[in-house]
């Protein structure tokens, strides 16, 4: 699965020339739909997909419309009504029933990809981006602009997203869809022992970015966690010193080393971290914080520990699930709770 943009693109990049390409983006909603506005999906001519559009159901139906678009080298939107039992959405099984509004583009060296490079190169760099693209089937390749922060539309465009991820905005008498696109999430794991793999391995299945700190030689084996973006072989005390520091969004200390526990919670008070977990009991975490010299009262960032739901877990894959769902909540601003009441 290659469901992030930042996975798509680099599945794209290199063969952008070697087969026909589509971009598919859902630029509105009404009602409950599986994915949100701004979600972007590829297609090629070999049959190729790459993301999501629906839960699934209705992407066989979109190729078709791309292969459309490929033979044409026209834009096209589409229109998937789950609550109409004549559309093709509803017979396709499309499960939210509500309503979704695609727009289908070629992607060429003609109409300069879309823009599609530039997005992927802030993405590396970690930088946030902003891709307007106008909506019509008339769409042409000077209806597409790629904002950064330097550019002068960016702080009007962002101050309208309001924290969304996309919007449909009126300019110059034309309909656009303004999408944010931001750096993958970067989790930072201390401690590279044996449960820590299945937790490496459940964040790269999310789409997330990796780093690994171990100083420990027997630890943090590269075959152990092949995922991982960045495998940091220095003191967690000397974390402050990495380049990636200022890049992590959430950080688990699970080394299972009571002073190498207290050098990473120390150094990580001084990150802009949003998620801070320390793995084991509360009467270890006293002990990591009496060593770390820590007043939990008076702590710039919250240590989650015990870290994780309360889902029954035991196993390192269970304890693994347990302390992403957390990770997930914190930093989204979710409850954790059941959705349906069940719990």
């Amino acid at each position: 699965m290659f469901n992030q943009l930042s996975q798509q693109l680099k599945q794209w990049y290199p063969r952008r020339d070697q087969q026909q390409w589509v971009l598919g983006t859902l630029y509105q909603i009404e009602g409950p739909s599986y994915r949100k506005p701004g979600a972007m999906m590829l297609f090629n001519d070999l049959g190729e997909q790459f993301g999501l559009l629906s839960g699934g159901c209705l992407e066989s139906d979109i190729q078709k419309q791309a292969s459309k678009v490929m033979a044409s080298q026209q834009s096209m939107t589409l229109c998937y009504d789950g609550s109409d039992e004549d559309d093709m959405s509803f017979l396709l099984g499309i499960g939210c029933g509500g309503t979704i509004y695609i727009i289908l583009q070629p992607l060429s060296k003609a109409n300069n990809y879309l823009q599609l490079p530039q997005v992927m190169q802030a993405l590396e760099k970690r930088q946030a981006s902003i891709l307007l693209q106008q909506i019509s089937d008339q769409a042409a390749a000077t209806d597409v602009e790629f904002l950064t922060a330097n550019s002068p539309l960016y702080s009007e465009m962002s101050a309208q997203l309001e924290g969304k991820n996309a919007l449909l905005i009126e300019r110059d008498k034309q309909t656009w869809l303004a999408t944010c696109v931001k750096p993958n999430f970067h989790l930072l794991i201390v401690g590279g022992g044996v449960d820590a793999r299945p937790l490496a391995e459940m964040a790269f299945t999310l789409g997330w970015e990796l780093s690994l700190c171990d100083p420990r030689p027997a630890n943090a084996r590269r075959e152990h966690f092949i995922n991982v973006n960045s495998i940091l072989r220095c003191a967690p005390k000397a974390l402050v010193n990495e380049k990636l520091f200022e890049h992590f969004d959430a950080a688990i200390v699970m080394t299972h080393n009571l002073q190498l526990d207290a050098d990473a919670l120390t150094a990580l008070q001084q990150s802009s971290i949003n998620y801070l977990a320390l793995l084991g009991p509360t009467s270890r975490k006293q002990q990591v914080l009496d060593i770390a010299g820590l007043d939990e009262d008076k702590l710039a960032i919250a240590i989650a520990g015990p870290a994780g739901l309360r889902l029954g877990g035991e196993l390192p894959e269970e304890i693994a699930l347990s302390l992403l769902a957390e990770c997930q909540a914190v930093v989204k601003q979710m409850d954790a709770q059941s959705i349906s009441g069940q719990l």
